[in-house]
């Protein structure tokens, strides 16, 4: 039988309430699936993992297969994209760039499941199921267009152009970068992620950075000047 995690003899007693039964399967689902994939985790694994009956799979999740998506899809660590209210007056510039970007930094601090997580969304890449093109479909790209019109209404564009698309993926990438390099970053300076008041900061200061993009790309587009190449950068 493949090895399980451990469970620490200091850990806390567990309830025995729905929802953190519920919630101890996921856990376990989502360390096993990151390690070892979809394929070569089975249901008893994770039961005992889990410290629940395998039934319970069953109860919760109807099957391995929905297990696996409310792993994929828990808003623990995977917040769904929330669409803007149309009966409500359109948000400043600032503010859809703070609510966008604290999608990156809030599951941040639940520690080490966010990496688990990114680690299940690395693999589903390798081995896709299909979660990770429903991913795209069902937040990445909804929250992307949804930043792209957010910000033709403050640049005055009237219609989504290359270049517009170009800035939200900019601007996106502020956030993407904090989760594919954690490692990275910890590694060389740890005190920016170190705390919550620490990823506070690091938030506030992507929001600032953003800022700066869409003020500068606002600046290329009324002045006469091109911008520069990348051979005359490189120059």
């Amino acid at each position: 039988m493949p090895k399980t995690p451990s469970t620490s003899p200091t850990a806390k007693p567990l309830r025995s309430d729905g929802q953190e039964a519920r919630n101890r399967l996921l856990d376990a689902a989502l360390t096993l699936f990151a390690d070892k994939g979809f394929a070569k985790t089975s249901t008893r694994e994770i039961a005992q993992a889990a410290q629940a009956n395998i039934a319970s799979i069953s109860y919760y999740f109807g099957d391995k297969d929905g297990l696996y998506r409310a792993v994929f899809a828990d808003p623990r660590y995977n917040p769904p994209f929330a669409p803007p209210d149309d009966n409500a007056a359109p948000l400043d510039i600032r503010s859809t760039l703070t609510l966008m970007l604290r999608t990156f930094v809030e599951p941040l601090k639940t520690g080490q499941q966010i990496r688990q997580c990114m680690k299940l969304h690395f693999r589903e890449m390798i081995e896709p199921t299909g979660m990770w093109q429903a991913e795209i479909d069902d937040n990445i790209k909804p929250a992307h267009e949804a930043l792209v019109l957010a910000l033709c209404r403050h640049l005055g564009v009237k219609k989504p152009d290359d270049d517009m698309h170009h800035l939200a993926f900019d601007i996106a990438g502020l956030g993407v970068m904090l989760h594919v390099g954690i490692d990275v970053i910890q590694a060389i300076r740890p005190a920016l992620l170190g705390s919550a008041t620490a990823l506070d900061r690091y938030h506030a200061r992507m929001v600032d950075s953003a800022m700066a993009l869409s003020t500068m790309r606002a600046w290329y587009r009324s002045s006469a000047v091109a911008e520069p190449s990348s051979a005359g950068r490189m120059a």
